[in-house]
C-alpha cells in the first residue's frame, strides 16, 4: 500500500537525482509537498529553493499542472 504521506507529494522523482521520492524526505514549497531521494537532497532545497532553479522550474510547472 502506498504512503498516504507520499500521496500529498507533487513529484514522484527526486529532481536532482531521478530516483524515487522517500518519505522522510519531504518538505514544502509554495505550499505544495516536494519529495526528495535523501535528507540530504531535501536539506540543500529547503535551505535555499533559488540556487536550484531546474528544480524550481519542475516544482512551479507541476504546481501549475495540479491548479488546472
Amino acid at each position: 500500500m502506498a504512503d498516504p504521506i507520499l500521496n500529498e507529494c507533487i513529484n514522484p522523482t527526486c529532481p536532482f537525482s531521478g530516483k524515487p521520492v522517500e518519505p522522510d524526505s519531504l518538505t514544502f514549497y509554495r505550499g505544495h509537498t516536494v519529495g526528495f531521494c535523501n535528507p540530504g537532497c531535501r536539506d540543500k532545497f529547503a535551505a535555499d529553493h533559488d540556487a536550484y532553479p531546474d528544480a524550481k522550474k519542475m516544482f512551479d510547472a507541476r504546481i501549475s499542472e495540479n491548479s488546472e
